[in-house]
């Protein structure tokens, strides 16, 4: 013992400390990069404990004997392949259907939705306008037809789904049981699978992608009872939310939304055994396209809400500071663009080990030398605790990964570290893209439902 100890303290003078005796200019250059870099590691260093949390606990709301009405709320752009389905699907839950409406906004089509829509059953609004394009403009309308036609009474609490959406049959009675036992104030979200994770490697890595999600982020924050965030798709919030309309259009409303809730003094809690399945990307096109609008959107809410969350956080509640500081917290590590931040201080790291040889007898291919091999074992850290993750989730989510090849699963486990890296490239072309437009992402997986080893 007295071995390994004193191994520890010379490991730590050499080179814990030794760090802090910066001698020469690139001493410095380290010093300095590697600083910036720590502090942005903890302001996200608590998401460690909720993914240890969520591993190993999850939260279980009571059986509610009160069922609520709620509103499904649709949006759909030329959605004709998959519409039926989310409609039937939502027709088939275990759930008194006197206490349910499905509400589709066909939001600029130029196919069949509204038509087929309508023949299922749901309650179908157009609307065509070239210039509102995102999703929330298209949830707004639908909103603004409800107040008018219905009264926003008509229902307890609305729930947002996209087209390609298919429910578990008890979907909306965990939904429920959740949002009863919350105060019916808060926001439920659920989770969220895929229906076709083995389509081939890219919905395979969504599939990941998305069950990350849910076992590593929104678990351990429910469990805490710290708020988590929505993620497109899959919510369900009081009719309070929208008495006056939905008010969020930008490219990612769902950011926008969350972080509003939380400032505003509400939370989003998460419910695991709520399961609705969509259909994932299967093509690099699309999912670079997708991801770049997602980058940007993050961007956007990161202009627009990081001064009301710092505010927010720092203010007493007593002068409209935040009820929930941990949630408020949380939620602006989330806002904060940390992919872009990093690149930023690699890039100038590289441009000041450029300069070296102006201050030390050093060429600058010794500097790049050590720079590229200090960037490597850096980029192989990051890689193996990514690749372990994806084995991890495998594992512990095995019941709910839907069919899926022995060399797919292989291949994704490979490339999950690579989908999530290269969100550094990718939010460096958000933010240099200008009028980026919500675009259609198709729809063809006919999956009416999807049976699971948890479901069985």
């Amino acid at each position: 013992m007295e071995w390994i100890k004193e191994q520890i303290v010379k490991w730590f003078n050499e080179s814990v400390l030794e760090m802090f005796r910066p001698d020469t200019y690139t001493d410095y250059v380290y010093l300095i990069s590697t600083i910036l870099t720590t502090l942005l590691g903890l302001l996200a260093a608590h998401f460690v404990i909720f993914a240890i949390v969520g591993v190993f606990k999850k939260k279980v709301f009571p059986v509610s004997s009160e069922k609520l009405t709620y509103g499904i709320i649709v949006a759909a752009r030329n959605e004709e392949a998959v519409i039926t389905n989310i409609v039937e699907s939502a027709k088939n839950m275990n759930y008194p259907q006197d206490k349910l409406k499905v509400f589709v906004i066909a939001h600029n089509c130029t196919d069949n939705t509204a038509k087929l829509a309508r023949e299922a059953g749901a309650i179908v609004y157009e609307y065509n306008n070239d210039k509102e394009r995102t999703k929330g403009y298209a949830l707004n309308h639908i909103f603004n037809c409800i107040i008018r036609d219905y009264g926003i009474d008509c229902c307890d609490g609305y729930l947002v789904h996209d087209a390609d959406n298919i429910f578990d049959t008890n979907y909306l009675s965990k939904m429920n049981d959740a949002f009863v036992a919350m105060g019916k104030n808060h926001t439920i979200t659920s989770f969220r699978n895929s229906k076709n994770f083995g389509s081939n490697i890219i919905s395979a890595l969504y599939g990941l992608f998305w069950l990350n999600y849910c076992r590593f982020e929104n678990r351990g924050r429910t469990v805490l009872n710290c708020s988590t965030r929505v993620a497109g798709t899959g919510f369900l919030f009081s009719k309070e939310v929208v008495r006056n309309g939905w008010n969020y259009l930008t490219l990612t409303e769902d950011w926008e939304f969350s972080a509003d809730q939380i400032i505003g003094g509400s939370k989003v809690y998460y419910c695991d055994e709520a399961t609705f399945f969509d259909e994932q990307p299967t093509s690099v096109k699309i999912m670079w396209r997708q991801r770049v609008r997602w980058a940007r959107g993050h961007l956007l809410v990161c202009v627009t809400r990081l001064g009301k969350l710092i505010k927010s956080l720092f203010l007493p509640k007593s002068k409209g500071g935040s009820k929930h500081k941990m949630s408020t917290y949380d939620i602006m590590s989330n806002v904060i663009p940390s992919n872009l931040l990093t690149t930023i201080i690699s890039v100038v790291q590289v441009i000041l080990f450029a300069l070296t040889p102006l201050f030390e007898d050093r060429t600058f291919s010794q500097v790049a030398f050590d720079w590229v091999m200090a960037f490597l074992s850096g980029l192989l850290s990051a890689y193996l605790t990514s690749f372990l993750l994806a084995i991890a989730l495998y594992i512990i989510e095995h019941k709910r990964v839907g069919k899926i090849s022995f060399g797919t699963r292989v291949l994704s486990v490979l490339l999950y570290p690579l989908f999530g890296m290269i969100n550094n490239i990718i939010v460096v072309v958000a933010l240099f893209s200008k009028n980026l437009q919500w675009k259609t992402i198709p729809h063809n997986d006919k999956t009416k439902a999807v049976k699971l080893k948890a479901n069985e």
